[in-house]
C-alpha cells in the first residue's frame, strides 16, 4: 500500500476520534507520530554508521522511550508483541503522563540552540496529545511503524505527501490559512532569486516552511546533491536555513516539513520577528537571500512598533522594514506584499517606499491575480523583487494571467508562472509585444478584446522617473480603455431603466417592511 493511502487510512481513523476536530487537529497529531518514527530510524542510521566507523552513538532519546519500546514492541519473529504493546487507557496514560513531559523537558537540558535535543524540546514545548481514544492511537502506530524513513524513496515520497496535508490544512480556512503559501508561487520566487551553495537563506514568517524547503530541493535535487562535496553538504544542512515563526501551530509544522524534506538541522526558532529592534542589525546578522510570505492585515502594539524607523500598526510596513535590514550587501529578497503597500501613500507607507527605492534596487514586481490565496483570504497581493546593490532605476512589471477565474478548487498553478521565469532569466526577451488590451465600456457594461497579431502583453518597464508619490502599482500601459460615448437620447433611456429598477428595489422592501 502507498504511503499516500497509509496517510488516507490515518485521517479517517483521526477523523473517528473525540478529540480532533477538523484538519489542523489530525495533521498536527499525524506530525508527532511521523516524527519519532522518523528520531527512530534516523538514530539508528546514525548508530549504524558510527559502528562501521568502530564509534558509538549515543542516542539521544533513553531507551525504554525510543519507538520501538513504546510505540510498537516486537516479538521474535518480528510482529507486534500484543503483550507488550500498550493500548487502550494504558497508552494514552503512558503518552500523556510519562512521553510528552520527558520530550517537553529537552529544551531546558541543553544551551546548544542547533543541537537535536534542543529542536526536540522545542518542537514537543508546543504540542499535546490530543488523541482521545488509546485504541484509535494504537492503530495510528502500526501503520506509521510499517513506513521507513531509512529508505530515501520513501522519505521522498512522504515529504510530498506531508505537503498535501499541509495544503488541506491550509484550505480548511481560518488562521490555519496563513500557514501555506501555494507551492507554484514558490517554486517560481526560489527559481529567481539566483540561490547558490554558501548563501544563507531567511523566512522571517515562516509558516510550514515552505520557502525553506522549496530552497533546499533547488539546492539538492535533479543530480545536484550527487555533485556538492562533504563541505558544501555541512553548509546546507548547518548553516544555510534561518527563520522565525510567531505561532505554536506554525513553528511546529514548519519544523516538520523541513525535518520531513531533509533539513536536518534548520535554524529556525520560535518568537515574534517583529520584536527585534531593526536599528540593532548589524551585517553579520544579515542573510544573503530572503523568501517571505509575511502575515498581513494584521495590527501591532506600539511597544512594538518603535523597533522601527517608521512607525506604524500595519504588519506589512514592519516586515517590510524588518527584511531591508535584514538583507546583505549583494543580496536579494522576493517577498509577497498586499496590493495597499504599492499604492497607498499615507505618511509610514511613502517613507518605507522611499527608502526602499533609494537604497535598494526594485527590480521587478510581479502581480499576482485576485483569488490567489482562497479561500482564507481574497486580498490582491504581489511579489516584490528588490536587492542590495544600489539605487532603483528601471522596475520590470509582469502581470500573471491565469485563463481563468482563481478559485479554491482551481488554483494557481506554476505553468501561469513559466514565462515570467523565462523572461526573468531572459532580459533581452522582455516587453516584445505592443498589444492593446481593449476596454470598452458602455451603458454600464464592459467588454475586452485584444488586438494583436501575437500576444497579449503583459509585461513592461517603467523608469523611476515616472513613478509619482511613490505609488508601485502595476498598470499595464497597454491596457487601453475606450470610452463609448452614448447620445443624449441613449443617456436619458439608461438612467430611466436604472431608476425602474430602483424603485422595484424600493418596493419590494417596503412590502417587506409591512408585511
Amino acid at each position: 500500500m502507498s504511503i499516500q493511502n497509509n496517510i488516507n487510512r490515518i485521517t479517517d481513523i483521526l477523523r473517528r476520534d473525540d478529540g480532533i476536530s477538523g484538519a489542523m487537529h489530525y495533521t498536527e497529531q499525524i506530525s508527532w507520530i511521523l516524527f519519532l518514527k522518523f528520531l527512530n530510524d534516523y538514530e539508528n542510521n546514525k548508530a549504524d554508521e558510527a559502528y562501521l566507523e568502530s564509534k558509538t552513538y549515543n542516542y539521544v532519546l533513553r531507551e525504554d522511550l525510543r519507538w520501538p519500546h513504546w510505540a510498537c514492541p516486537k516479538d521474535e519473529e518480528g510482529k507486534l508483541d500484543v503483550k507488550q504493546a500498550l493500548t487502550g487507557d494504558d497508552l494514552i496514560d503512558f503518552v500523556n503522563d510519562t512521553l510528552f513531559p520527558y520530550l517537553k523537558a529537552f529544551k531546558t537540558t541543553t544551551n546548544d540552540p542547533k543541537s537535536l535535543t534542543y529542536k526536540i524540546g522545542a518542537i514537543f514545548e508546543y504540542l499535546d496529545n490530543r488523541i482521545a481514544s488509546g485504541h484509535t492511537l494504537r492503530e495510528v502506530l502500526d501503520i506509521i511503524d510499517a513506513l521507513d524513513f531509512q529508505s530515501s524513496d520513501e522519505l521522498f515520497e512522504l515529504s510530498k505527501v506531508y505537503e498535501d496535508l499541509l495544503k488541506g490544512m491550509g484550505s480548511d480556512g481560518g488562521n490555519s490559512g496563513e500557514f501555506y503559501t501555494p507551492r507554484a508561487i514558490i517554486k517560481a520566487m526560489v527559481e529567481t532569486t539566483d540561490i547558490k551553495v554558501g548563501d544563507t537563506i531567511y523566512d522571517g514568517a515562516v509558516g510550514s516552511g515552505g520557502f525553506l524547503v522549496e530552497a533546499f530541493d533547488y539546492l539538492t535535487q535533479d543530480g545536484k546533491k550527487q555533485k556538492l562535496s562533504a563541505s558544501d553538504w555541512d553548509t546546507i544542512q548547518n548553516k544555510t536555513f534561518f527563520g522565525q515563526e510567531k505561532t505554536s501551530l506554525g513553528y511546529v509544522m514548519g519544523m516538520m516539513n523541513m525535518i520531513l524534506h531533509g533539513i536536518e538541522s534548520p535554524n529556525v526558532f520560535k518568537g515574534n520577528t517583529l520584536t527585534q529592534n531593526i536599528r540593532d542589525f548589524q551585517e553579520k546578522d544579515r542573510h544573503n537571500v530572503i523568501l517571505a510570505n509575511p502575515p498581513f492585515g494584521g495590527k501591532e502594539k506600539k511597544q512594538i512598533q518603535q523597533n522601527f524607523p517608521v512607525e506604524s500598526n500595519a504588519t506589512e510596513i514592519l516586515f517590510l522594514q524588518h527584511f531591508m535590514k535584514m538583507l546583505k550587501l549583494e543580496g536579494r529578497a522576493s517577498i509577497i506584499v498586499p496590493e495597499g503597500v504599492l499604492f497607498q501613500t499615507n505618511n509610514a507607507f511613502t517613507k518605507v517606499k522611499q527608502t526602499l527605492l533609494e537604497s535598494y534596487n526594485v527590480h521587478t514586481i510581479v502581480s499576482l491575480p485576485a483569488g490567489v490565496f482562497l479561500p482564507y483570504s481574497a486580498v490582491k497581493t504581489n511579489i516584490l523583487y528588490f536587492d542590495r546593490k544600489g539605487a532603483t532605476n528601471d522596475i520590470w512589471y509582469y502581470d500573471v494571467t491565469p485563463p481563468y477565474k482563481l478559485t479554491k478548487n482551481k488554483p494557481i498553478l506554476y505553468e501561469h508562472f513559466k514565462e515570467f521565469v523565462h523572461l526573468f532569466h531572459h532580459p533581452k526577451e522582455r516587453n516584445h509585444t505592443n498589444a492593446k488590451i481593449e476596454t470598452s465600456l458602455r451603458g454600464g457594461t464592459t467588454k475586452q478584446s485584444v488586438k494583436t497579431e501575437d500576444k497579449m502583453c503583459n509585461n513592461w518597464t517603467v523608469n523611476i522617473a515616472d513613478i509619482k508619490d511613490y505609488d508601485l502599482s502595476a498598470k499595464n500601459p497597454h491596457k487601453v480603455v475606450n470610452v463609448v460615448h452614448l447620445s443624449p437620447k441613449e443617456l436619458l433611456t439608461a438612467i430611466k431603466k436604472n431608476d425602474m429598477e430602483i424603485s422595484n428595489l424600493m418596493n419590494q422592501i417596503e412590502s417587506l417592511i409591512d408585511g
